[in-house]
């Protein structure tokens, strides 16, 4: 299993490995790490430019003992051994034919965000949590800068989006830009949380919000009826070579 990383470099070699292993052998777990590092990507660069956070250093020790969380799920899920439940219905997910790929991204954000994100800001900033508050809040613009480039990715994937989009006049974006900054807020009061508890209560309170977070990815998985109706649909009409599908996601155009 390979160490953790050390850098955002390392982290951004990890996710390359990843992704390659997955085009090679077919498989799906490449989608998310493929959308995963342009945002990884962009935070490095805006750690680099002057202003953009409070503490530039600081941003990058956060985003690598974030990306480490992934890291660590998906090597000890390769492993077969044990992962926490929000991280193992996303890896099971991608075994599955039905999932399009948009719930393959999603799955991997919920566990990622709402489970790993708040211990990433404890174990970063320890007993000074507060001063970290508004660095954790300015990563809302760069997710939300993302969103625009996800679309155009999925409608390289699904060339029926861009006639969805220019119904929905850009209301879909603003739907999952707000999701996004729902689940952030939710995570920094979970950080806030956690920072309150002793370790036992501390291991407690995790274990019970991963649970809560492996209920909202069943949801992503089986959104209902109608929704499943149209996914199938979108599922049938997707590119279906997996690699494609990834070089697709990690295009930058």
């Amino acid at each position: 299993m390979s160490e953790a990383a050390r850098s955002i470099d390392e982290v951004l070699e990890e996710l390359d490995r990843i992704i390659d292993v997955s085009r090679r052998s077919n498989s799906r777990l490449g989608y998310f790490p493929a959308m995963y590092r342009h945002v990884t990507g962009e935070v490095e660069r805006r750690a680099g430019a002057s202003g953009f956070f409070d503490d530039d250093e600081r941003m990058r020790q956060m985003v690598v003992i974030f990306a480490n969380r992934y890291l660590a799920a998906y090597n000890e899920f390769q492993a077969g051994r044990s992962v926490p439940d929000s991280w193992q219905l996303a890896f099971e997910a991608a075994e599955r034919y039905w999932p399009i790929v948009l719930q393959h991204l999603l799955l991997g954000m919920n566990a990622h965000i709402n489970l790993d994100l708040a211990l990433a800001a404890v174990e970063t900033a320890g007993d000074a949590l507060a001063d970290l508050e508004h660095d954790f809040i300015r990563i809302n613009d760069v997710l939300g800068e993302n969103i625009d480039h996800i679309q155009v990715r999925l409608a390289r994937i699904w060339p029926m989006l861009k006639l969805l989009d220019r119904v929905a006049g850009g209301n879909d974006e603003a739907v999952m830009n707000f999701s996004l900054r729902k689940a952030r807020s939710c995570a920094w009061q979970e950080a806030l949380d956690l920072a309150r508890l002793k370790d036992e209560q501390r291991a407690a309170h995790i274990v019970s919000l991963d649970r809560r977070v492996a209920l909202l990815g069943r949801a992503i998985l089986h959104p209902g009826i109608a929704t499943s109706a149209v996914n199938k649909a979108i599922r049938l009409g997707e590119k279906q070579n997996v690699a494609d599908v990834i070089d697709l996601l990690l295009s930058k155009k």
